[in-house]
């Protein structure tokens, strides 16, 4: 090779080389510039590195940065100019921060990018056009902002388009014709939108458009909607007569429930089992004329083997050698607050006179003889694990069956998790969820071992109760079999594995399944039943498995889990059990047991990290049993 051509090629390679370092520090200071702005102290950045690639949430291909993940790192402020330098950038997320005001108007030169995750966020003005150019845009997820203004039909321009989510924003006017047909995921509930469903639009559910002032298909013909604010145009006087009509009626009330009062303080009993709960309970009345009619013709067979029940025909049934505080009549004395309607039947809280609180199931839909009911209860009778809600008695006549348990004061998991999510809400961490996680392993485990065909059948998080220390309890179990198969499919949708036909028949491989999505609503604070909170519209385990395909894992954690950064790592072990445990053939599911062996391990080394595990955590939500 001669001297001369040589030399050119050095060259030419030095400015490649040159070019592409020229690049990445580009990139560099615009990273930095996003840091400075945002007060991203959070971020986990060693700034003193010269090679951003290595930056916690950054990822680079050809020394190019292609990816910017920082969602929950609490980042506030505005987006200053500069992130319209990342021209290679194909996925930015910047979700669930406190980041305001408009977007950068640089942002248009992001040309490559496909993926932009912006919700949970306060950013406000109207949507930006320049969004409209970005052609190669696959998912854009502008939710719960403060963007205002008219939803432009430049989103037509978005042609590779599978993902809009626009709710609870301030979007006002009507909705334009959007004819993307790749679309798959849409949402432009909770805006201040009005006028007609366009009708290619009319075939998505009725939660897409939710919380507006829109008519038409999916939602009420718009004929009805003109023809009921004409309806409600009444006149001055009308409105008067309707107002001290409606005071006149609130008094008449006011004076019927005092009178019953004075009634009760003299002496005048009511109907046993008094219900003072939800007063959407329709059903209590009725229920507690059944019971009082079924507790006077009630069975009186003898108890068998551990078992002792109390003498005559009204008798309830305990199981143990514990003392009785109390008998059939002390509980139907009791006021009863209603706690929930559970997939076997509504639950009370019974607080009886000595101070003593215990949860009342009354079972509906039961499908076995008598002789096998008892047998099946009695056998639940006897199971006895600190991770499992006790059963203490039961009743059992013609027309009324109720189980007995303790109470538990501290509600649910599922309101623990799914509660108001406010200002005054302590956040539920990371060592309290695998410490959850880990007793309610161990109880299935335990109801496992009593036999092959021994299963819990209706694993949920509301059937996930808590000590005061937050340690699980789990209830409903091993009910399954009593209940009717033809009633029950879609009682349990959403934690149901694929192969369950009949779910008075849950094999323990099913039971592995329900555990696996209870494990996935603990990482992604999502509840399985809910479809629109699920990215959007799939269930639970199909969005998380399809998140974690795309190399998107942290995508899928609960916002309060993502400030823990010293235990990501066990979250994606606990994350990838789960998805074990949620694979479409049960005979690919791993067993409880090696399960539990494995969160334990995970619980041990998150004790390791120095936290608290029990801290005190403000929820609101149901309690007892559900």
């Amino acid at each position: 090779m001669k001297p001369p051509k040589l030399i050119s090629l050095l060259v030419c390679w030095l400015g490649v080389f040159l070019t592409a370092n020229s690049d990445l520090a580009s990139d560099r200071e615009a990273l930095l510039a996003l840091r400075t702005a945002v007060r991203g102290r959070t971020m986990g950045w060693n700034v003193t590195e010269t090679n951003p690639c290595s930056w916690l949430g950054v990822k680079c291909e050809s020394d190019r940065v292609t990816e910017l993940r920082l969602p929950g790192r609490a980042l506030v402020g505005k987006l200053p100019p500069g992130l319209g330098n990342l021209t290679k950038l194909l996925s930015l997320s910047l979700r669930v921060n406190a980041l305001s005001g408009p977007l950068p108007n640089d942002l248009v030169n992001l040309v490559n990018l496909q993926k932009l995750y912006l919700q949970g966020n306060s950013f406000s003005g109207p949507i930006p056009e320049f969004l409209f150019k970005l052609k190669n845009l696959t998912r854009l997820n502008l939710d719960k902002n403060k963007f205002s203004g008219e939803i432009s039909p430049g989103f037509n321009n978005l042609t590779s388009l599978v993902s809009l989510h626009l709710e609870e924003n301030e979007l006002t006017g009507s909705i334009p014709e959007l004819g993307l047909s790749s679309l798959g995921q849409f949402n432009v509930s909770f805006n201040q939108l009005n006028g007609s469903v366009p009708a290619k639009l009319s075939g998505w559910p009725k939660n897409a458009f939710e919380g507006n002032l829109l008519c038409g298909k999916p939602l009420k013909p718009c004929n009805e909607t003109e023809s009921a604010g004409k309806k409600n145009k009444l006149a001055g006087g009308a409105i008067a007569g309707i107002v001290i009509g409606s005071i006149i009626g609130f008094l008449v009330i006011v004076a019927i429930v005092i009178f019953l009062c004075k009634r009760k303080k003299n002496g005048e009993n009511g109907t046993n089992f008094v219900v003072t709960g939800k007063p959407q309970e329709a059903e209590t009345a009725r229920g507690r004329a059944v019971m009082d009619r079924s507790l006077s013709t009630g069975s009186s067979s003898a108890p068998k083997g551990n078992v002792k029940s109390g003498g005559g025909s009204k008798s309830l049934v305990f199981f143990g050698d514990a003392v009785r505080v109390f008998d059939l009549e002390d509980l139907l004395r009791a006021s009863a607050e209603v706690l929930g309607k559970g997939t076997f039947g509504t639950t009370y809280k019974a607080a009886l006179d000595r101070g003593v609180s215990m949860a009342v199931k009354r079972l509906k839909e039961v499908a076995v003889s008598e002789k096998e009911f008892k047998e099946k209860i009695e056998e639940i009778g006897r199971m006895d694990h600190v991770n499992l809600v006790p059963l203490r008695a039961y009743y059992y006549s013609r027309d009324e069956k109720l189980l007995v348990y303790d109470y538990m004061p501290m509600g649910s998991l599922s309101a623990l998790l799914h509660g108001a999510r406010g200002s005054g809400r302590t956040p539920l961490i990371w060592e309290t969820r695998s410490g959850i996680a880990v007793g309610a392993a161990r109880a299935i485990t335990y109801l496992h071992s009593q036999g092959p065909t021994t299963s819990h059948g209706n694993i949920k998080s509301s059937n996930i109760l808590l000590t005061r220390s937050y340690e699980a309890c789990v209830s409903d179990f091993c009910l399954a079999h009593l209940a009717s198969p033809t009633s029950t499919p879609n009682r349990i949708s959403g934690y149901r594995a694929p192969e369950l036909t009949d779910t008075s028949k849950v094999t323990q491989k099913a039971d592995v399944y329900s555990f696996g999505v209870l494990l996935l609503e603990l990482l992604t604070g999502k509840p399985p039943t809910q479809a629109i909170m699920n990215d959007e519209g799939v269930d639970l385990p199909r969005w998380v498995h399809s998140v974690v395909r795309e190399e998107w894992t942290a995508e899928v954690f609960d916002s309060e889990l993502l400030r823990y950064q010293n235990v990501e790592e066990d979250m994606v072990q606990l994350l990838h059990i789960a998805l074990e445990c949620t694979v479409t053939y049960p005979d690919s599911r791993p067993s409880m047991g090696e399960v539990t062996s494995r969160i334990q391990e995970l619980y041990s080394s998150s004790l390791q990290h120095g936290h608290d595990p029990n801290p005190d955590i403000s929820h609101d939500g149901d309690d007892g049993l559900s």
